[in-house]
């Protein structure tokens, strides 16, 4: 395994060249990824219990995953800037303690409102460490590994739903909920001192995005990779929406329109996580080098996935295959985008480059679903994969315009007003 470096400063240059890939490291942040999104997702397993003690309603537990990802959304931008200056290992392994403690409250939360508020704070703390992890595989790899790096780390989020959910609901419901979220405490603590072990010493680059440098004429020059990492970001939060609108409702499509057995729902739910993993391996393997590629790919099989799904939905023996190859491709896709903004995000601004592009995910989940249930209320089942085909589409032309942003080789934008002409 990699091991620390032994300066407690020490930097770690982006593409150094001669050193050895850093599985260790990878692998320690790809084991706090897992512990953040059980973390976060754990009350969904568990909502019978924890309503039935704390004598509330199955909707307002479900509130609490939502409490969580507002959380993320509204300060996970603010605090990343707010704490650029600190060393970025130093960062990481605090907020990890701090989504233990919150998952420590939670577990012996008296009340529902203490409890919501645990959320909070779990959810403030998760949504900074995303900014911070999303960075950090950057600063340990040269660019041309920056998809395998990011498709390792981001795999304990689908490690997450695939086992991590699935075993904390089982010993929630052995021997209460409350030892879920306890373990989940213990085990944040212990991926912490991991990560301040094994994981390699980075600070912030010298320079710093805080205050953009001047142009001669007294003006601010503006990064000139922002618009490209604003058009990515944008890409996510509408890939998002559309594959929440759809698959939030994806019980009720495979019961309905498919025909599956409510009994079978489960396991094909498994299967298409399963196939997620298998997503995310090509991404790491395949696509790694080339996450532009995996991208366009990966938009445009799951549109013909979709299609199928819509359009056969009549024929299981062709609708299920479809819809695990949906649940393939799309596994490569938010890990691809991700090493893409880090391809396209400049050094400097790369820690506000992920924390944007947290914000957008999270926008994309939230805003999925609530688009899928005023569809489904308005038009029914059959209206949900052709939103999702809307919105691959859009998500083809926002890819076209990143990319030719990206490339292009144009001069610093200049912001704020210059000196006064005499």
């Amino acid at each position: 395994m990699t091991q620390p470096f032994t300066s407690p400063i020490a930097v770690v240059p982006t593409g150094a060249p001669g050193r050895p890939f850093p599985w260790g490291g990878l692998l320690v942040l790809a084991s706090a990824v897992f512990l953040s999104v059980t973390a976060e997702m754990l009350p969904t397993g568990l909502l019978p219990e924890m309503s039935t003690e704390l004598r509330v309603g199955e909707s307002q537990i479900g509130l609490l995953v939502s409490v969580f990802a507002f959380a993320v959304v509204l300060t996970s931008i603010p605090l990343s800037r707010l704490t650029r200056s600190v060393s970025r290992h130093r960062l990481i392994v605090l907020v990890l303690i701090v989504v233990s403690l919150s998952s420590a409250v939670t577990a012996i939360a008296p009340t529902f409102e203490i409890l919501v508020g645990a959320r909070i704070v779990g959810g403030m703390a998760h949504g900074l460490f995303w900014a911070v992890m999303g960075a950090y595989s950057g600063y340990l790899v040269p660019k041309e590994q920056l998809g395998r790096a990011v498709a390792i780390t981001t795999g304990g989020g689908t490690l997450a739903f695939v086992l991590g959910v699935p075993l904390g609901t089982v010993l929630g419901q052995a021997i209460g909920w409350r030892s879920a979220f306890g373990a989940i405490a213990v085990l944040c603590i212990i991926g912490a001192a991991l990560m301040l072990w094994l994981l390699p010493r980075v600070e912030r680059p010298a320079k710093s995005d805080a205050l953009p440098e001047r142009h001669p004429s007294g003006r601010r020059k503006l990064d000139s990779t922002v618009p490209a990492v604003a058009l990515l970001c944008l890409l996510a939060a509408v890939i998002m929406i559309g594959h929440y609108s759809f698959y939030t409702f994806i019980a009720p499509y495979l019961t309905g329109e498919l025909g599956v057995d409510s009994s079978h729902v489960g396991l094909l739910l498994a299967i298409f996580g399963l196939a997620g993993a298998g997503g995310l391996l090509l991404a790491g393997t395949v696509f790694g080098r080339r996450p532009t590629l995996g991208v366009v790919i990966g938009v445009a099989v799951t549109a013909v996935s979709v299609t199928v799904m819509a359009v056969f939905a009549v024929n299981p023996f062709i609708a299920i295959p479809a819809f695990v190859l949906w649940g393939l491709v799309f596994g490569t896709l938010p890990p691809l985008l991700a090493a893409r903004l880090l391809h396209v995000a400049s050094v400097d601004i790369r820690d506000t480059a992920s924390a944007f592009y947290s914000t957008s995910f999270n926008i994309g989940i939230g805003g999925g679903a609530l688009v899928g249930a005023a569809l489904l209320d308005g038009f029914g089942l059959t209206s949900l994969p052709v939103a999702y085909l809307i919105t691959l589409v859009v998500a083809g032309a926002l890819l076209v315009a990143a990319e030719l942003t990206s490339r292009r080789k144009a001069t610093p934008q200049l912001i704020g007003p210059g000196p006064a002409e005499p």
